[in-house]
């Protein structure tokens, strides 16, 4: 259905991303692929890294991707180099990082950044603060003067199923897609605005003078006080706000 509405409104796809999660069996993947084949969907792009490893095991990516080659659709693997380290492994099932970096190096981890693009957010923060150190709450500001320009970038953006617009890649901050384009006013969105005229500084102000803030760890980045700020927000204070959404995303962070 979302690949026919998307053919209807005239806009084309150029591939499907999947982390393979879905595969049961040959069967049933090369019917499903098949079909959407014949929607118009003309490449998959079947992600592959040793931090989807800890999830999916990898029997689910090869099954995809051969199943791709019965239903005639090309494949974009992201990232193919990653392809004879994880197959090194069971397939059968997932692997820690851990695992990975016992068999190739306890660099491993570090490594990474360097082969394959990470934005640091999500759990990227919590998995690469032991490469890259963490500072207390007052040298995370000191050394995040200015407004945050990230929220600006739509180099590539995502847009979620609850009609969010996120910004920056900025995952758990949203905008309604039918405010993007237009001037967003404080009052609807006082996080946002904060965040991009007075930066991390001004934004972890605002929760410390009105929603009792206070820093319980150290942190990797900006990004990762961010993050923490949000999540207290939602979940310890209960603040309900469309800027902040979905709150699933906190609840699972």
């Amino acid at each position: 259905m979302v690949v026919e509405t998307v053919h209807s409104l005239g806009a084309n796809i150029e591939y499907v991303e999947t982390n393979s999660s879905w595969f049961k069996e040959r069967k049933s993947a090369i019917e499903t692929l098949s079909s959407l084949r014949e929607r118009g969907l003309s490449t998959l792009l079947i992600s592959m890294s040793p931090f989807h490893n800890e999830h999916i095991p990898f029997y689910k990516v090869k099954g995809v991707i051969e199943a791709c080659r019965e239903a005639n659709i090309s494949v974009f693997p992201w990232i193919s180099e990653f392809y004879p380290e994880i197959a090194a492994f069971d397939d059968r099932t997932t692997h820690t990082v851990s695992e990975y970096e016992e068999k190739y190096g306890d660099n491993y981890l570090s490594r990474i950044p360097s082969r394959y693009w990470i934005h640091f957010g999500g759990r990227a923060l919590k998995t690469f603060a032991r490469v890259y150190g963490t500072r207390n709450y007052q040298d995370t500001l000191s050394a995040n003067k200015g407004g945050c320009g990230e929220l600006l970038d739509v180099s590539h953006f995502h847009c979620d199923l609850y009609g969010n617009y996120i910004p920056g890649l900025c995952s758990g901050l949203a905008i309604r897609c039918d405010h993007v384009g237009t001037a967003l006013s404080q009052n609807d969105y006082p996080f946002l605005t904060t965040l991009f005229r007075e930066g991390i500084g001004g934004f972890g102000d605002l929760a410390a003078s009105k929603y009792g803030f206070e820093p319980s760890r150290e942190y990797m980045s900006k990004c990762d006080l961010c993050f923490d700020i949000r999540k207290y927000l939602v979940l310890q204070v209960g603040v309900s706000s469309r800027e902040l959404q979905p709150k699933g995303f906190y609840e699972n962070g």
